[in-house]
């Protein structure tokens, strides 16, 4: 016989074609209403909850390829970002190294995160969705399967209704015929149309038990496995994302511990530059004051009364040297320390005992104290890196 194509010969292609048709037939007679049609409720509840569990699991697959997508933009957004931070820092700056160290920290973090995702939350939701195709031909499969046996058995039914008045309308034509025929082939005439007919009905007969076999096994197997997979559904959601809560938890935890070094790190590296520029401005005042103390010094011995700065007469307290102002807030900690506030105006005295003054260190009043109780009580020591010379 003939092939059309590979593993199809003319045959097969005409019986698949005579199929087609029948089953178009059957379902226009079945819309008018002129067969019967097989109806299970309780199966279609099965497929509209496999259709609606298909569509729900077909979204989460999209949304968590979409997370993870993200997941990526977010990777490589922060490893540009700690490219530049490498780029501007300084060799000489605190924590180059740990910088470095952090970035590949954060890197190794990103892509574990994303890999754990993968193989774990989406593997499942990919695992679950790859058994839907197959068991959704089987379905289409068991539909067809059920217009076969629906038109089988339509048509035995026709063979069934039809036997009888079939037989009337053989019995009297056949009878001329005898009459005329040879004594020897009298009455082989009719058995030859009785026979013709019970063929025609034994073959629909064959072929409703046939259609009828094929669609009983195929309908039991589904009704068995629907309702088992329509329940998994539950275990996969519940896995797939406890599964990622538990990753997730796991990098914010970790990529909080990261981001708190960083943090903790820039904090060291502003304050080496604070004591830089300190250190700086300490060391210029110092030099400052080897070229006045003498001449401090003979002012605070010689002449307890002076011109107040800004152009004001009035007494000074004793040992004052010079007008500062505060410019941060100072808390102290200590019974002989002076607090501060900003824009403080202190009146700076010398050291009773110069062996006393520590570096960094001045001895001091406010002059609103000065002003209204004329006295030094309340004076004390404050770090001189708080103010600055008026």
């Amino acid at each position: 016989m003939a092939e059309i194509g590979k593993g199809v010969t003319a045959g097969k292609l005409a019986s698949n074609v005579q199929k087609r048709l029948s089953r178009a037939q059957e379902k226009v007679l079945q819309k008018l209403g002129k067969a019967d049609e097989t109806r299970d409720a309780a199966f279609e509840e099965m497929v509209a909850n496999f259709n609606k569990q298909m569509t729900e699991g077909t979204k989460l697959q999209k949304d968590l390829k979409a997370y993870m997508v993200a997941v990526k933009t977010m990777h490589e957004a922060s490893r540009r970002l700690q490219d530049c931070l490498a780029d501007m820092y300084e060799p000489d700056w605190y924590g180059k190294e740990e910088t470095d160290a952090l970035a590949e920290d954060l890197d190794t973090l990103w892509l574990e995160y994303h890999q754990n995702i993968t193989d774990q939350s989406l593997l499942c939701v990919d695992t679950y969705l790859a058994q839907f195709p197959e068991i959704k031909a089987r379905i289409a499969k068991r539909d067809r399967k059920m217009v076969d046996f629906d038109s089988a058995r339509h048509h035995f039914t026709s063979l069934q209704k039809s036997k009888k008045k079939d037989e009337a309308k053989i019995a009297k034509p056949a009878a001329l015929l005898e009459m005329a025929a040879p004594s020897w082939a009298q009455g082989l005439i009719s058995a030859h149309q009785v026979a013709q007919t019970n063929l025609s009905y034994n073959q629909a007969e064959e072929e409703l038990g046939r259609a009828q076999k094929i669609f009983e096994e195929l309908n039991v197997e589904l009704q068995d496995e629907l309702p088992t997979l329509w329940d998994s559904r539950v275990g996969v959601y519940v896995n797939a994302f406890q599964k990622l809560a538990n990753h997730q938890e796991k990098f914010h935890r970790e990529m909080g511990n990261l981001t708190q070094n960083l943090h903790d790190i820039m904090t060291k590296l502003e304050e080496q530059r604070e004591l830089k520029r300190d250190d700086a401005a300490i060391s210029k005042k110092g030099e400052g004051k080897k070229s006045e103390g003498a001449n401090h010094s003979e002012s605070a011995a010689v002449a307890p009364k002076s011109t107040v700065a800004n152009g004001s007469d009035g007494e000074l307290p004793p040992g004052f040297l010079y007008k500062v102002k505060a410019v941060h807030e100072y808390t102290a900690t200590d019974g002989d320390e002076l607090e501060l506030n900003v824009g403080d105006i202190v009146l700076v005295l010398a050291f009773d005992n110069p062996d006393e003054q520590d570096d960094g260190w001045l001895l001091g009043l406010k002059e609103s104290h000065w002003l209204q109780k004329k006295n030094i009580s309340a004076k004390g020591v404050f770090p001189e890196n708080f103010t600055q010379k008026v």
